[in-house]
């Protein structure tokens, strides 16, 4: 991955300065490994942008994305960019083969895109308990087309205490439109009581 880097920073700086977008890059830097929420997740475009904002940083990405991407003959591309195929009608065991993910290399940027580009109700929580079960702190990219602006907002630490971190990601995402506007999802879980209360149980027993 090292030796792919410079070549990578330096198409993600053609990328910016030629795009019509401007990249927000991350003050301050963060270091380490980290889960990077990809969010507003409104349009297939969103991935460029994703690879252009951690090209630029030089962060080692990997990223989850349906396993139709992975089929040939763009499967070993998808795999080489970063890619970490996921069973969207077979979910099980996703947490955990992050998490195994995140344990194997110390330095990865693990992108998640909680929203997704269908249209639903609210975010998945796999991505709270991927940075809780990994103990990974939590940076906040996005895409805002208000703005034509992309790049790394906050790094923050998920507490456990679901609602009140979720109101910090709202008050972040609140203003964030997404290449498709009328696709974004609000940054809320089916059950944030019930799921902090899941979490407190799972952690007192383990």
């Amino acid at each position: 991955m090292s030796g792919r880097q410079p070549i990578r920073h330096a198409i993600a700086q053609l990328h910016w300065r030629l795009s019509p977008w401007r990249l927000v890059r991350e003050q301050p830097a963060s270091e380490g490994p980290r889960l990077l929420i990809g969010a507003p997740h409104t349009s297939n475009r969103d991935f460029v942008l994703m690879l252009a904002i951690a090209w630029d940083a030089r962060l080692p990405v990997r990223w989850l994305g349906k396993r139709q991407l992975f089929r040939a003959p763009f499967g070993g591309i998808m795999r080489a960019l970063g890619g970490i195929p996921v069973d969207r009608d077979d979910p099980a065991g996703l947490v955990e083969r992050v998490v195994a993910q995140a344990r194997r290399d110390p330095r990865a940027a693990i992108v998640v895109t909680p929203d997704g580009t269908r249209r639903s109700k609210g975010w998945r929580s796999g991505f709270y308990r991927i940075a809780l079960d990994a103990d990974l702190p939590v940076t906040l990219g996005f895409v805002d087309a208000t703005t034509h602006t992309a790049g790394l907002g906050p790094t923050i630490r998920l507490t456990g205490d679901v609602p009140a971190d979720m109101d910090r990601i709202r008050a972040f995402y609140a203003d964030k439109a997404g290449i498709l506007p009328e696709h974004r999802t609000e940054p809320r879980l089916a059950d944030e009581a019930g799921l902090a209360a899941r979490l407190a149980e799972e952690r007192s027993r383990g």
